[in-house]
């Protein structure tokens, strides 16, 4: 499966699904500009690396997802260093898990900031370049938790329903243009995000690190596997590919059956 002459925007791209993405892209030949918070040392060691790895250009966006004017900017930036954003991960993503009477405002706001709106402000941007290529990729990690609903997380669910909306919506207003827009629904995967979020779990059930993955996490799951970041990786570059061009406002679930239940 060849990205030759592609370009891929990622946000949440320097760590988890979206760095395995983001290479999974520059693998087929994409040249892919990265977003998400970290190190600059660490970061720029992974733009650096696949850059040499691949041999495709990488650029590194530090824009904050909570800001639309640096939202905008980025995907500008990327238009005129790379010529084109032919693929739009929205992939950057936060948790936070609490009681709805206890869930705090500012948590609220940034889950949906992030999780939601950013993918909005990116696409809005970056869709009258992609309309006047007439091809495009839209690709938005959403969740099994876009599909069902867990306790305690009441802004993540929000979030996940609310991009598969706005997925759908756009896949109707593009598909005459050669412009698709999908979602990836994974079940748990074992990423810095599901890992953070286990001292949390611990505290709110009273449970131990091995019980809450066990009984919490996997407890969804009839394959009692977590879901690899390179499974997801591999969707995502179907997905991308002109073999998945009739796939649009469609919601894949990769959730080792979850949902299935």
């Amino acid at each position: 499966m060849s990205l030759q002459n592609k370009t891929a925007v990622v946000t949440g791209g320097g760590t988890g699904i979206g760095l395995g993405i983001a290479r999974a892209m520059a693998g087929a030949g994409a040249s892919v500009m990265l977003n998400g918070f970290g190190d600059a040392a660490e970061i720029e060691r992974i733009r650096a690396g696949i850059a040499s790895e691949f041999k495709v250009k990488a650029f590194y966006s530090p824009a904050d997802m909570t800001k639309p004017a640096e939202i905008a900017a980025m995907i500008k930036t990327a238009e005129s260093e790379l010529g084109s954003v032919d693929i739009l991960v929205n992939n950057a993503g936060i948790q936070h898990v609490a009681p709805i009477e206890e869930f705090p405002i500012d948590k609220w706001d940034a889950v949906l900031a992030i999780n939601l709106m950013s993918a909005f402000h990116t696409i809005r941007t970056a869709v009258p370049g992609m309309k006047a290529c007439k091809w495009g990729r839209i690709i938005n990690t959403a969740s099994a938790h876009s599909l069902v609903a867990s306790p305690f997380k009441a802004a993540y669910v929000t979030a996940k329903h609310g991009l598969i909306g706005l997925s759908k919506t756009v896949a109707l207003e593009l598909a005459t243009f050669g412009v698709t827009c999908n979602c990836i629904s994974p079940g748990y995967v074992w990423t810095p995000l599901v890992e953070k979020q286990i001292p949390d779990q611990m505290k709110t059930r009273g449970m131990t690190e091995g019980q809450v993955k066990r009984d919490v996490l996997l407890a969804a799951q009839p394959t009692k596997q977590f879901v690899t970041v390179e499974q997801v990786a591999s969707l995502a570059l179907y997905l991308a590919s002109d073999a998945a061009a009739n796939i649009t406002g469609a919601n894949i679930s990769i959730d080792g059956g979850w949902t299935a239940q």
